[in-house]
């Protein structure tokens, strides 16, 4: 069963605001802007796989491929750029070669579509533009890294933080360019809240006025959406009625493993580190990432005997996410699309409800 953007349930909000998305992934921003009257326009990947299952959902939205091929000028002008780019080389566990890298050095380009289309539209578009990545941005090539992204967006040059510690939050403001950024950690949003610890850096750029701040730290509530793509499903109240008769209203225990600290710890030889890094009750999981998949534990309470180790199922990491269920489960032709696609397509890809905040924000204030 098809889901189109026109089936999608949205806020009480009607605007006449269009979204560009660049390294779009599986559309997280088009959804979230969607839900709140913010029609998605063009988007630019290059992922097979997450742009067969945007083509899906978003059939009307253009698609312009490679974004160092991209003309900002000559693209359809859009009120909203969004772009989470390329985190490889600045992340915390990459290589670390910061805005440099081969990778990560393609936010420059984003950069530069910003200008293009803002000089072909003397300034009109875009209005705002938002980006998204890891915490690894702040400490990357000597903290410098978030500099020249405060400097790209503002075109002026932005001191280092007397501390020289960049902020979980703040705010700059260049050339008529107002700046805002915050962590967002996915695990404190949705309703209810996703069990995933996953922080990023979110920044808001305002190119015509002074309306960033109320966009990413205004306090304001999100609405519910339901998790079906439209496929046939049992209702998830029912569903857990279900559950619980099968399991005779046995609590059921979940303990996600720490990967990457059970490794580290394992070569250190680290035992109470190795022995903390199998989690505990309650305990979130650990950020979803491209090239991993991560594992449990589960039993029922009482029967510990007779539980088992696993592994995230795609379903299960789009839930993490806050995604609708099965969102990546098919393309465009409804052809199936690999495990392996998804979970790194999953793992790429940015939390719903943090998204959906800033767009809420974003419709609010335009």
């Amino acid at each position: 069963m098809k889901y189109l953007i026109d089936d999608m349930p949205k806020n009480n909000y009607s605007t006449n605001l269009k979204l560009g998305s660049l390294f779009d992934g599986i559309g997280v921003f088009p959804l979230s802007a969607s839900r709140y009257g913010i029609t998605p326009t063009w988007a630019s990947e290059i992922e097979k796989a997450p742009v067969s299952i945007t083509k899906r959902y978003f059939p009307t939205m253009l698609h312009f491929g490679d974004i160092t091929k991209i003309d900002g000028g000559k693209k359809p002008p859009v009120h909203i750029i969004t772009f989470g780019s390329p985190c490889q080389n600045l992340s915390n566990i990459g290589k670390r070669e910061g805005l440099t890298g081969s990778q990560s050095s393609l936010f420059y380009h984003a950069i530069r579509i910003i200008e293009e289309m803002r000089c072909a539209t003397n300034g009109a578009y875009p209005a705002i533009a938002v980006w998204e990545n890891v915490m690894g941005a702040f400490s990357s090539n000597n903290r410098l890294d978030f500099k020249a992204v405060l400097e790209s967006f503002t075109n002026t040059e932005i001191p280092m933080p007397t501390s020289g510690v960049w902020a979980k939050a703040g705010m700059v403001r260049g050339n008529e360019v107002d700046v805002c950024w915050r962590v967002l950690d996915a695990r404190y949003w949705g309703k209810p809240t996703l069990p995933q610890r996953r922080r990023r850096i979110f920044l808001v750029a305002d190119f015509g006025g002074k309306r960033a701040r109320e966009i990413l730290f205004k306090t304001r509530e999100l609405q519910s959406f339901p998790a079906s793509c439209g496929e046939d499903r049992l209702p998830s109240t029912a569903a857990s009625r279900r559950s619980s008769e099968k399991t005779r209203r046995k609590i059921p225990v979940i303990r996600p493993f720490q990967k990457r600290r059970m490794r580290s710890t394992a070569k250190d030889k680290n035992k109470s580190g190795f022995i903390g890094s199998f989690g505990r009750t309650n305990d979130p999981f650990p950020t979803l990432l491209a090239g991993s998949v991560n594992i449990f534990s589960f039993w029922y309470e009482g029967n510990e005997k007779e539980g088992y180790i696993r592994q995230l199922t795609p379903l299960e990491c789009e839930r993490l996410m806050g995604l609708p269920e099965g969102w990546t489960a098919l393309g465009h032709k409804d052809e199936v699309i690999s495990d392996y696609a998804r979970y790194k397509a999953i793992g790429n890809a940015i939390a719903v409800p943090c998204a959906e905040y800033i767009m809420a924000g974003i419709a609010e204030v335009l």
